[in-house]
């Protein structure tokens, strides 16, 4: 039986009572319960900065390759700058041995980030390593600050609905997200001029490393989906003025496994629409502070399944599995 990704209006959560609230709050745990994927509307971000966003991000993508190389990442467990075809693997986050996804990124992490010794202690890198620019577009570096301001409204928006869902204390996990590291990734899937090889997907088989992820998808053959339960492969939606939300590994452990981190892909599009598969999906991953302590809730009478950890212990060297082939 086909399961569909159920879509969420947060717009209650943001201006309704108490129980709007809950009633928004309950229905984000029982999908992330169920297939830990979710489509929001009525989340608040403006539709131009998506709209700007995306095309500027195409401009800079349609750039010549050596000029994409000026601004190339400059160590593989650095999510910063440009990163080329052939360069990433997301499988090998999760031991899988694949070819490399057939798509080229460019990354950024927090920008204005303050001049205190929790940003440059030895701790802290990679998460606050400093973001690179291209010359051009001009318009990327203002294109993609508003954007991931926006972005992190609604994570913070999102984790307030997270603590509710799960009967924590208010502030629960936004407060962990006050010194936070989140990510905003532009993903370029351009239109297949080769063959893919044998077991090569667009991007392989993984789940996100973070809290949650929060997507702006795009409609184009070969796009994004969604493993179901029962092992069945789903079509995420892209519906105007949404977004997808997924659980990341890290929430999975947090909730003690009661929420699904679930595995997903980027498909190969089929030969006859390859010429029109081009496709962009912009990611915003939402990484808590560095050093909170990652403790398990478990439900009552449930015993902790995993020992505490430390955000960066968890998540930066699987991170760094997948990131490439550079050195160092």
């Amino acid at each position: 039986m086909a399961q569909d990704i159920p879509i969420i209006d947060l717009a209650p959560y943001r201006v309704g009572d108490g129980a709007a609230r809950r009633a928004v709050a309950d229905a984000i745990a029982q999908a992330c319960e169920t297939l830990g994927f979710l489509v929001v509307s009525g989340h608040g971000i403006p539709a131009e900065d998506g709209t700007a966003l995306h095309r500027t991000a195409f401009d800079f993508f349609d750039l010549p390759i050596d000029e994409k190389l000026t601004v190339r990442r400059p160590k593989n467990d650095q999510n910063r700058g440009y990163i080329p075809y052939g360069e990433e693997t997301l499988a090998l986050m999760h031991g899988q041995v694949t070819p490399a996804d057939y798509k080229e990124v460019f990354a950024i992490g927090p920008d204005d980030v303050p001049d205190e010794p929790y940003y440059s202690c030895d701790l802290a890198y990679p998460d606050f390593a400093p973001n690179l620019w291209p010359e051009r577009p001009n318009g990327l570096r203002t294109a993609m600050l508003r954007y991931y301001d926006g972005m992190l409204r609604l994570a913070n928006l999102l984790a307030d609905a997270y603590a509710l869902a799960l009967n924590m204390p208010d502030g629960f996990f936004t407060d962990r997200l006050a010194r936070h590291s989140c990510q905003l990734r532009l993903l370029h899937y351009p239109a297949p001029e080769a063959e893919f090889q044998a077991g090569q997907l667009r991007c392989g088989v993984h789940s996100d490393l973070g809290l949650t992820t929060i997507l702006r998808n795009e409609a184009a053959p070969g796009g994004l989906e969604v493993q179901t339960p029962a092992g069945d492969w789903i079509a995420a939606p892209a519906i105007p003025d949404t977004f997808i939300v997924n659980i990341g590994d890290l929430m999975m452990r947090w909730t003690n496994d009661r929420w699904r981190s679930t595995p997903h892909r980027v498909a190969i599009p089929p030969r006859e629409a390859r010429a029109r598969s081009r496709r962009l999906s912009i990611g915003f991953f939402v990484i808590p502070d560095y050093d909170a302590d990652v403790v398990c809730i478990p439900r009552a009478g449930e015993a902790a399944k995993y020992p505490p950890v430390m955000v960066r212990d968890y998540r930066t060297a699987r991170f760094a599995a997948g990131a490439g082939l550079q050195d160092g």
